[in-house]
């Protein structure tokens, strides 16, 4: 018997990523708003444990940057300083996990910034802007796709397990929404809603969006596990007893559609991450000073930002880990829902 992949292990590092972007006030050095305005674009600065001169320092440290020699944009590390890295430094007042008060970051400096990803036109720290601008993305994913499984839910429980006139028009409704281009169909409730709104607002407006577009492939999965399930000969027996339908749904129907809505969440939840960033980066999504991955990437429509700072292009990256753990784990998932494979094998015994 060949067992399918367990989905732990990536549940681990989702969960370890999350985390990370969850306790963003602890692991960024800076307050994401806060402004340098004698840094603009600042190129990424590197730690260093050897020196100029070849000694090993025992604490990380960096060289201060400063303008090259007849360049305007162009920086060097002056060796002649070094600063050295603190870690569990107090800095800018944050709330843990949105709850708890806390000055603790995980690395700071004393009298001076460290650039570790850049920055970007306002001399704010990408890192720290990456790391909060993570927890909207993020969020703003996660809750589009619980919208959209409890509507593809409902709609799927409904016309499977009720059918008739209702399985035909909730079907026929599913396969409209199939066929139109889901992101132009995005900018088309996006644009019909105000844009002048306060960052709260428009990632509520973001969310409601994204999750009412995508209900349509989970209810036609859903109701093709209701529709197998009803007919079952357990489910038989239990209505012949007189069971309700509320019984039968809650105790025989609804469990067996777990695995398809798991790994439906699995899919969904980078899908609408995207679809986030694709309507901040376009400006209808969340604004400005409000960070997201998408209004990070907006920068990107200016053509010396695209040619000249490479560090604006790191926001992109910082949902890669995160598709690849929801992608692997969606595909544990449906290998472990899958019947196992049952390899026989006969031994011949010639005497």
């Amino acid at each position: 018997m060949t067992r399918p992949p367990k989905p732990t292990k990536w549940l681990v590092v989702l969960l370890l990523l999350h985390g990370i972007v969850a306790a963003a006030g602890f692991f960024a050095p800076y307050d994401p708003i806060e402004q340098d305005r004698e840094r603009p674009y600042f190129p990424p600065m590197r730690i260093h444990l050897i020196d100029a001169h070849g000694h090993l320092h025992l604490r990380p440290f960096f060289y201060p940057l400063r303008l090259r020699e007849g360049s305007f944009d162009r920086y060097e590390e002056d060796t002649a300083t070094t600063i050295q890295l603190r870690f569990l430094a107090s800095g800018a007042r944050y709330r843990l996990l949105g709850v708890v008060p806390a000055r603790l970051h995980l690395f700071g400096t004393a009298g001076s910034r460290i650039y570790l990803l850049g920055s970007d036109a306002y001399g704010r720290d990408q890192l720290s802007r990456i790391l909060y601008g993570g927890q909207v993305s993020l969020l703003a994913g996660l809750l589009g796709a619980g919208v959209t499984l409890l509507l593809g839910a409902l709609i799927g429980v409904a016309a499977g397990y009720f059918g008739g006139w209702r399985d035909e028009l909730l079907m026929r409704l599913a396969e409209l929404f199939l066929a139109l281009p889901w992101l132009y169909l995005l900018f088309a409730l996006r644009a019909f809603l105000p844009l002048a709104v306060s960052p709260l607002e428009a990632f509520l407006l973001v969310v409601v969006v994204i999750g009412m577009v995508g209900w349509a492939r989970p209810a036609r999965l859903v109701r093709g596990v209701v529709l197998s399930a009803k007919e079952r000969d357990f489910v038989r027996a239990a209505r012949g007893f007189g069971a309700s339908n509320l019984y039968l749904l809650q105790r025989h129907i609804l469990p067996e559609t777990a695995s398809v809505v798991l790994t439906q969440a699995a899919i969904l939840v980078p899908q609408f991450v995207l679809a986030e960033m694709t309507l901040s980066f376009l400006g209808l999504g969340v604004p400005e000073p409000t960070s997201s991955w998408g209004n990070l990437l907006a920068t990107l429509q200016q053509y010396n930002v695209l040619v000249s700072y490479w560090w604006m292009y790191l926001p992109a990256l910082a949902i890669v880990p995160f598709f690849l753990g929801y992608l692997s784990l969606a595909s544990a998932l449906q290998e472990r829902a899958s019947p196992y494979k049952i390899e026989e094998k006969t031994n011949w015994n010639l005497s």
